[in-house]
């Protein structure tokens, strides 16, 4: 066979040789231990926390190093291709705070090794594709889906690996002739990849999360070049990688399955591999088996990256607590350093998982805690003001409004070694301060069980007796523990946890009365600030409505 005149014959107008590649996408300048990672999303408009996930530790990687991140589209498989998909993902993906020295972006491509739609590169794979048939390491296949899955039934018969290798690769030695008159007839085919390999012999390549990993060769004549005129994925990548100078592989562990064909075929190419980096896939505990399980689009609403933007989580808090499960150290750091910024943690593939990764909602929940209590009541605003004027429509008006009240809201135990640690998101943000406006103000709790309805009512009317919007905070406080004695509580929590058959109970029952009669909840920060900026006259009509309760 003359596998030049072949590889001619197949591909006539592809020009191009794979050194005028090489010389149109040369070695990157960068410093020396530069990385250069990508981040290679289909547009499939599904965008999830993996996509955040995966793109967070090339961001890291690259940018630590002083290297390069990209976003290359691996869009060759159209059935899966949703409109709108490639705008949607820059958008989500800045909205955490991630963005990509090259590749698609709102404007177009940026940079200067596109290409960086894998569907507009086919010249580039089909010079490649000739390449390897010119050498005998790859051929066309005419088999029809018919024939492959007469193929796959008989391996399934006798219990075979199933797939095309050894004497089920029909076309593998096909004759020029037998190409010629095929073609002739109007056959349509696909390019596989001629392999050499053997179940029986084993490679090494080591990763950068994983170490040495040591696994049977590939012996599939996998398909590179679909009917379509299209790679395949196996091939697209590998092609890409190199002629954009990638260092740094990070992808999911499912992919550890495919680095035999990938190993392959950058050694029939005559190129240096990338550095893998396999990481884990995100877990959870089922609620029902208690069994670790993957996030599924089905079940789980929090892989989709859209349900963190909706809740209202802040982007940082979002990033801060991916960081914990990518990096083993980084929980050790940040206790150290609280203030610093994310990006002075020296971030290293030899620290992230490589065994089940667990995504905890309740964790991301702490980590938020920590970080709001980190932010300015200016900070807190300016977000929710945002968030609701994108998801919560209803609210943007109402907060937009009341923007001043709002501020002193969320100054309320900021500053101060010990800063309060109860916000979490934007939806419970605003149901934990609704109480504020009339209009979501409701009694959600109910009055102490230690105060009879009696006392409820005369504690309510005493309070309201007495109340002054002028009084200071220990003047105020002063009065609530007159109504606590003159009722026959114990001023003293202590005192009454001493001789409680003395007491009817204690001041921290009496201030709920009046907590709740004024907030609906047993539970709420200083309630003398509170009072301060609801006004004297909400808290005054909020006590008498309560109090006309127990009429």
């Amino acid at each position: 066979m003359d596998h030049t005149k072949l590889a001619n014959l197949l591909f006539p107008n592809s020009k191009k040789t794979p050194e005028e590649y090489e010389a149109l996408y040369p070695a990157r300048d960068l410093p020396a231990g530069a990385k250069v990672t990508r981040l290679g999303p289909s547009p499939t408009g599904f965008i999830h926390l993996g996509n955040l996930y995966g793109a967070l530790a090339d961001e890291r990687l690259a940018h630590r190093s002083g290297g390069v991140c990209f976003l290359r589209i691996e869009d060759t498989d159209e059935k899966r291709e949703v409109e709108g998909a490639v705008p949607a993902l820059l958008s989500a993906l800045h909205y955490f705070g991630i963005d990509f020295d090259e590749g698609a972006s709102f404007s177009g491509e940026v940079g200067d090794y596109g290409p960086y739609y894998q569907s507009r590169r086919g010249e580039i794979y089909q010079c490649f594709v000739k390449h390897l048939i010119s050498e005998g390491k790859a051929y066309p296949c005419f088999m029809s889906e018919e024939e492959i899955e007469e193929i796959r039934s008989l391996q399934e018969r006798d219990k075979l690996n199933p797939g095309i290798y050894g004497p089920y690769a029909r076309h593998r030695d096909l004759s020029f002739e037998d190409v010629v008159e095929r073609l002739g007839d109007g056959q349509e085919f696909v390019v596989r990849f001629r392999s050499e390999g053997s179940p029986e012999k084993y490679f090494t390549v080591t990763d950068a999360i994983r170490g040495e990993m040591s696994m049977p060769e590939n012996q599939q004549d996998v398909v590179i070049l679909k009917k379509s005129g299209l790679p395949t994925y196996h091939f697209a990548h590998v092609v890409d990688d190199h002629l954009m100078r990638t260092t740094h592989v990070v992808r999911g562990e499912e992919w550890i399955s495919s680095l035999p064909i990938h190993v392959q075929l950058f050694d029939a190419l005559g190129w240096d591999y990338p550095i893998f980096c396999h990481n884990t896939v995100l877990m959870k505990i089922d609620e029902e088996t208690g069994q670790k399980r993957k996030l599924s689009k089905r079940k789980d609403p929090e892989l989709s990256l859209e349900y963190y933007q909706k809740e209202g989580y802040f982007p940082e808090a979002v990033r801060e607590y991916l960081m914990t499960i990518l990096n083993s150290d980084y929980e050790e750091w940040r206790l150290a350093d609280p203030e610093a910024p994310l990006d002075a943690f020296d971030f290293t593939a030899d620290k992230m998982s490589n065994s089940g990764t667990l995504f905890d909602l309740n964790k991301l929940n702490d980590v938020s805690k920590d970080v709001l209590a980190r932010k300015t009541a200016e900070e807190i605003l300016a977000f929710m003001l945002r968030w609701a004027g994108e998801y919560q429509p209803s609210l943007a008006g109402l907060m937009a409004d009341n923007s001043d009240k709002l501020l002193k809201i969320f100054d309320i135990d900021r500053g101060g070694p010990k800063p309060r640690k109860d916000l979490i998101n934007g939806r419970q943000i605003f149901a934990f301060i609704s109480y504020f406006f009339d209009e979501h103000f409701m009694i959600r709790d109910d009055f102490p069980s230690e105060c009879s309805p009696g006392d409820i009512k005369e504690i309510l009317r005493r309070y309201l007796a007495s109340y002054d919007e002028a009084d200071d905070n220990e003047t105020w406080f002063g009065k609530i523990r007159q109504i606590t004695a003159d009722l026959g509580y114990a001023v003293k929590p202590k005192d009454y946890k001493k001789n409680p058959e003395q007491y009817k109970g204690h001041v921290g029952h009496v201030s709920n009365v009046i907590r709740i009669a004024i907030t609906g909840r047993s539970s709420s920060p200083d309630l003398w600030t509170i009072q301060q900026i609801m006004g004297a006259q909400t808290v005054r009509r909020r006590i008498a409505e309560a109090h006309g309760l127990f009429d």
